[in-house]
This record gives structure tokens, C-alpha cells and sequence, in this order.
């Protein structure tokens, strides 16, 4: 059994070295709990775990299938890891804790959405994604079978392979606080009330009344973005996930006497910002990826630009 990382505090030094070259490699194994695995957190015992879900009209042996069958391949990616390499597994609600080394290998081991997750904590580091169940997982970001994972992480350390650049979407206050994300950053009011604001897009300004507003990237193009163009039947061209492009929608602009509706989609291009200045109290709020815990506070006068990142993510394809 691996033991995890030790986490460390925010905003903490770490000791580690500029020039790497002397250590072995390291591979991040970065998983999240199973369905199992939750419900023993919930009930305590296997046994009420199955009375819960008997109650409600379904088994637990399903669910415990998945979880040993989830298990079977998680070995399977550690067993694959050079016996010479340094290696670490990382949950999922550590990873905000969890120091990343610039020379980490990093295989993520789960659904789609978990490589979002993990590349807002990233810096170039090549990621490989793993898909567990191809029957229930897309594997749009986790195009791997768990065995492929040896060859992988040999080919990657090497120096080789084939490696998409997605794009990444950047949120910056004028305050300093930062955030990045993979799939869209949201910018609303944190109980979903209506949120007030000032947007700039290029010449435009205009004040809102609204469900909050997405800036979305190419990767996000096919998730929350995609639901708002089909519904609106945007003429928009949305962005391809290399493309160094966002695109961002307004949802539900409310029109008044003091708000207006007319900026409410656009595409921004890598040089381009879009500005949004907050009206609103202290729920103002921005978080990406949908991980409303790890979110900017964005109250009353507090500016915020909204563009491409300068980082953006390694993704293994081969």
C-alpha cells in the first residue's frame, strides 16, 4: 500500500531543489473516492450501506463491484510504475494541499472530470489520463486503458509521446487573489441569487442584472458552455480545446430600467479580457470548474479580468 503525500499548508516554502536531474522521476497517482467508498464514509459498515440502499430500491453488490474493480486497476497503474521512480497517490479533496514537483509525471485515474480537477494545481507537468470504466466514462480527457499506464509514463519521462496543449481560462482580481481552470470559471453571487455587476467587453459596458456569467475554454466548449449555445442557438463558433480562445455566455440577463441585455455572449481571443466589476455584496463569487469550495470572494467594487491563461494543460495523448 502506498502511503499519501504528506499535505502542506498553503503558501508554504517547499524545500525542494531548482535542478532536479539527480532524482528519480515521480509519478502522481491522483484517484477520487468510489461509490463504495463513500457510502462506508456515510454508513460505517457494508451492511448499512446495503439497508440504505435497499430501502431505496437498489443493491449494493453493483457498487461494490465497481469499487474492487476500480482497485484491481489502481494496482494495476502502481505495479506500472518503474521500481527505480519515486511515486505518491493524491485524493482528490487534497490536491489543494498537495505539493507538485516541476518534474512530476501525473496519472490521473477516473472520470473525465477529474483531470480538471488536477490541472488548475499544475505547471506544465505532462498529464496521463487513465479511464477505468470506458462503459461509463466518456474518456474524452482519460483516453487510456490503466494498462497502458507503464509504457506511458516510460515514453513521457523520456521526453517523447504525443501531447495536446488545452487551453485554460484565467480569473484575476484587482486584489491580487487568482484563479484558473480547465472547463469555464463562474462569476455569480455564491447562493445563486440574482448577480449584479459591470461588464466590459471591448468598447461595450454595460450594467447587469443576471444568473451570473461563464468564460468558457475549448475543453469547456463541450460541457455548461455547450448547454447555453444549444439553448440560446448561438451563431458563435466555439473554441477547439487547443485553441488559445474563450468564449462566455450571460445567463437570464434580467432587463430594467438599470440593467440592459445587450452584452451577453462573445468570444475572446488570446490578447482579449473580458472585465466585470461587482455590485454585489459580500457573496460575490468566482470559482472554476465547479469547485464552488476553492472560489475568488468577489464583493462590492471588486474587479475582475477574465482571459486566457498563460499556462495551460500537457495532456497525453499517445
Amino acid at each position: 500500500m502506498i502511503a499519501p503525500a504528506k499535505p502542506y499548508r498553503k503558501n508554504e516554502t517547499a524545500a525542494v531543489p531548482a535542478d532536479r536531474s539527480w532524482a528519480a522521476p515521480r509519478a502522481v497517482i491522483v484517484t477520487r473516492p468510489t461509490e463504495y467508498e463513500l457510502l462506508l464514509q456515510r454508513h460505517a459498515t457494508p451492511q448499512q450501506a446495503a439497508f440504505f440502499l435497499a430501502s431505496r430500491g437498489q443493491a449494493l453488490d453493483p457498487v461494490r463491484e465497481r469499487h474492487e474493480a476500480f482497485q484491481d486497476d489502481l494496482q494495476a497503474v502502481l505495479a506500472a510504475v518503474p521500481r527505480a521512480w519515486r511515486r505518491t497517490r493524491v485524493q482528490r479533496e487534497d490536491l489543494d494541499r498537495f505539493l507538485f514537483e516541476p518534474s512530476d509525471l501525473i496519472v490521473v485515474l477516473g472520470q473525465d472530470g477529474l483531470v480538471p480537477n488536477v490541472a488548475k494545481y499544475l505547471d506544465g507537468q505532462p498529464v496521463i489520463g487513465c479511464n477505468p470504466d470506458a462503459e461509463r466514462y466518456e474518456g474524452v480527457l482519460v483516453p487510456h486503458p490503466p494498462a497502458a499506464a507503464g509504457d506511458l509514463l516510460r515514453t513521457a519521462a523520456a521526453g517523447r509521446g504525443r501531447f495536446e496543449d488545452r487551453a485554460m481560462v484565467s480569473a484575476r482580481c484587482d486584489n491580487g487573489q487568482e484563479l484558473v481552470a480547465l472547463n469555464e470559471i463562474f462569476v455569480g453571487h455564491r447562493t445563486h441569487q440574482s448577480a449584479r455587476y459591470e461588464i466590459a467587453y471591448g468598447k461595450a459596458q454595460e450594467r447587469q442584472s443576471s444568473s451570473g456569467l461563464i468564460v468558457a475554454t475549448g475543453t469547456g466548449a463541450s460541457g455548461w458552455a455547450r448547454s447555453i449555445a444549444l439553448e440560446r442557438h448561438t451563431a458563435l463558433k466555439m473554441p477547439a480545446p487547443a485553441e488559445r480562445k474563450l468564449v462566455f455566455f450571460v445567463r437570464e440577463a434580467w432587463p430594467s430600467i438599470a440593467t440592459g441585455t445587450k452584452v451577453v455572449e462573445g468570444l475572446l481571443g488570446a490578447s482579449d479580457a473580458l472585465a466585470v466589476t461587482s455590485r454585489m455584496d459580500e457573496e460575490g463569487s468566482i470559482f472554476g470548474d465547479g469547485i464552488e469550495a476553492d472560489r475568488l470572494h468577489f464583493g462590492w467594487g471588486c474587479k475582475v479580468e477574465l482571459r486566457v491563461a498563460k499556462r495551460s494543460l500537457k495532456l497525453m495523448r499517445g
